[in-house]
């Protein structure tokens, strides 16, 4: 087989997984924009389960449902919420939707991605992949609610109080809101896959423990950056309160890349045998 044949079969096997998680995204995008979901309490025994049916709404969405529950939880009590554009209600439910349906449809992509490049991949870096895949996502989705639930909250909070000191009407953009939520809480979901990096590199031979200790002056001002890149405001409060928690999770990966690194160099016992 020739260089052509072999790149003409990647792009096929790429573009049928691409069609693959389409086919899984797309109605699930659909659903989430044209169904609500409505709650219903079931009674088991002494229990009363809360569970909810899909009724179709064309308006009030799921989107439209998770974006009331953001604003319940996120927003300051005393701040009004706009609607400056004439179509910022219905970009804000698409974002909704297309995040949940990244969210959602994660294992998925996954598993397709996974399925796409370990035949191009060694035995290490196969394991590697199978080690660090439960970790990864774990920690993405605890820094994601972290940041959701509380690192959010208080940033609202904390810009606000600046707002009520300049005696400014405290009011912001539906889409301004979303936007500034969903990407805050994602920078947080994103940086606590830190660790995961600084061990697989080094897990891989490419990075070793040492080196990370090296240039750890290097990795406090690329926090900086990517906190000042992946905050949607000016302020230089959400770039620290975003590089603060990558700076600690960089030494974490650290310290689990060199203790790796001692195990490995350490010589296990041999038995001997009677």
């Amino acid at each position: 087989m020739g260089d052509l044949d072999r790149i003409l079969s990647v792009l096929g096997e790429l573009r049928r997984r691409l069609i693959r998680i389409a086919f899984v995204l797309a109605p699930l995008f659909g659903f989430l924009i044209t169904f609500e979901l409505r709650p219903f309490s079931l009674r088991v025994g002494a229990w009363q389960l809360p569970l909810a049916y899909p009724y179709p709404s064309l308006f009030y969405n799921v989107t439209a449902q998770v974006f009331g529950a953001l604003r319940a939880w996120v927003l300051p009590s005393g701040v009004t919420l706009l609607n400056v554009g004439v179509g910022d209600s219905v970009i804000v439910q698409l974002e909704i939707g297309f995040l949940l349906t990244l969210i959602l449809g994660m294992p998925w992509i996954v598993h397709e991605a996974g399925a796409f490049l370990f035949p191009a991949l060694r035995k290490n870096e196969r394991e590697l992949l199978r080690r660090i895949g439960i970790p990864a996502t774990l920690l993405f989705a605890a820094g994601t609610l972290l940041g959701i639930l509380y690192l959010t909250p208080l940033t609202f909070r904390l810009l606000f109080a600046y707002v009520a000191a300049m005696g400014s009407a405290p009011v912001v953009g539906i889409e301004s809101f979303v936007e500034f939520s969903l990407l805050y809480s994602l920078a947080f979901g994103i940086a606590f896959e830190l660790p995961v990096f600084v061990y697989g590199l080094t897990r891989l031979g490419v990075v070793s423990a040492d080196a990370w200790v090296r240039h750890w002056r290097g990795a406090v001002i690329g926090s900086l950056v990517f906190g000042m890149i992946v905050t949607p405001d000016n302020s230089g409060i959400t770039m620290l309160l975003v590089a603060t928690p990558m700076i600690a999770l960089y030494f974490a990966g650290v310290f689990f890349a060199g203790r790796w690194e001692r195990q490995r160099r350490t010589p296990r016992p041999v038995a001997l045998g009677v």
